[in-house]
């Protein structure tokens, strides 16, 4: 599976990507994204082979004129009632994740791979909401979703962590949700 838009390929990860991944996983720019740094090229090819396997939902961000893979963007299905235990709801539910090289920020490159992704996932994957969490910190990814057409729904307070203080003790993150619903899609 290859989405294709003016400038990039949404394609699923190759070995040979992991040079490219390394450059922007070897210190990730947001915390949510600190259990994927890779300490090294060889952690980055094992990586690779873990994501060979995913093509349906999980793509590698890539500059269609020089091949060079930017980043990544992923969504899973889910039930749309989250305590199905039996699974009779609809698989119509993604929330998205998105991480793109530093290099690379401020070309527009996130949107035009979102905008791509997420129509994929609504005329392709018959999803009917789809939402994203950003770390209030995190302005550039509020402005992505805003963007896109999300609507913010909320903000929770001290809602996860993904790093630890200097003390180690956890540090908490306030999180805003977004979404859009199919109907909301243009």
């Amino acid at each position: 599976m290859v989405i294709e838009t003016e400038r990039l390929l949404l394609r699923p990860f190759l070995e040979g990507d992991a040079a490219d991944v390394f450059e922007y996983l070897k210190e990730p720019m947001v915390n949510c994204f600190a259990c994927m740094k890779l300490e090294s090229l060889e952690e980055a090819r094992a990586e690779m082979k873990n994501r060979i396997g995913e093509t349906e939902y999980y793509f590698a961000i890539v500059l269609k004129e020089t091949g060079k893979v930017i980043g990544k963007i992923d969504a899973y299905p889910e039930h749309a009632e989250p305590h199905d235990q039996e699974g009779d709801s609809p698989l119509d539910t993604f929330s998205p994740c998105w991480m793109l090289n530093k290099t690379y920020h401020g070309e527009g490159y996130a949107y035009e791979a979102a905008h791509a992704f997420f129509d994929y996932l609504f005329r392709e994957k018959g999803a009917r909401r789809i939402y994203a969490y950003t770390e209030d910190y995190n302005i550039s990814s509020q402005r992505l979703c805003e963007k896109l057409g999300m609507r913010r729904e909320g903000l929770f307070m001290e809602f996860v962590s993904f790093v630890n203080n200097p003390d180690g003790t956890p540090r908490y993150e306030n999180t805003y949700q977004y979404a859009i619903l199919k109907k909301e899609w243009h």
